[in-house]
């Protein structure tokens, strides 16, 4: 696989979950991503039950009541949302 690579099967997320702070996205190959809500203000901002409603893309995982997703490519790269912001930190 070369570095460009990114869609393959074993990139495939299998399964993605939000708590309160966090988006998990489990790989196909067995790893499993975190990243913080706040890079994804879209998530960050919506309801448990909108977080909670997903469907699995072979590239990445998308959230229909909010008509977003993120990429498995992103969150491996650690690319935020525009507008990101963490917590705390003034613009």
């Amino acid at each position: 696989m070369s570095s460009l690579e990114f869609e393959t099967e074993e990139m495939r997320p299998v399964s993605a979950v939000c708590d309160a702070e966090f988006v998990y996205v489990a790989l196909a190959d067995g790893r499993q991503i975190r990243a913080p809500l706040w890079w994804y203000p879209f998530l960050a901002h919506a309801t448990a039950q909108q977080r909670a409603r997903v469907e699995l893309q072979f590239s990445g995982v998308w959230w229909p009541d909010l008509d977003e997703g993120i990429s498995v490519k992103g969150l491996l790269l650690g690319w935020k949302a525009p507008g990101a912001q963490a917590p705390g930190k003034a613009a």
